[in-house]
């Protein structure tokens, strides 16, 4: 089999319309533009999608206690102060 120079190909006509690879077009970039501003994050926020999962943790498992202990010295502080 003698294969043609692609120079020698005719030209085929276009599958969809230009009006609708121009949409299709658009559409996928504004696909990219998303990706790219998504890419985008300061080190902040990257460090804050971290971070907070893990502080949110530590609160549920600390927190609790902590403010419980400091009302328990507060309310004996007012009580030692009212004898």
């Amino acid at each position: 089999e003698h294969a043609r120079p692609a120079d020698t190909t005719p030209a085929r006509p276009a599958i969809v319309s230009e009006h609708t690879g121009r949409q299709v077009a658009a559409a996928f970039g504004e696909l990219s533009d998303a990706f790219a501003s998504r890419s985008k994050k300061t080190f902040d926020e990257m460090a804050e999608e971290m971070l907070r999962p893990m502080l949110q943790d530590w609160l549920d498992n600390n927190l609790p206690t902590l403010v419980e202990r400091l009302v328990r010295e507060e309310i004996e502080r007012v009580a030692r102060g009212a004898q």
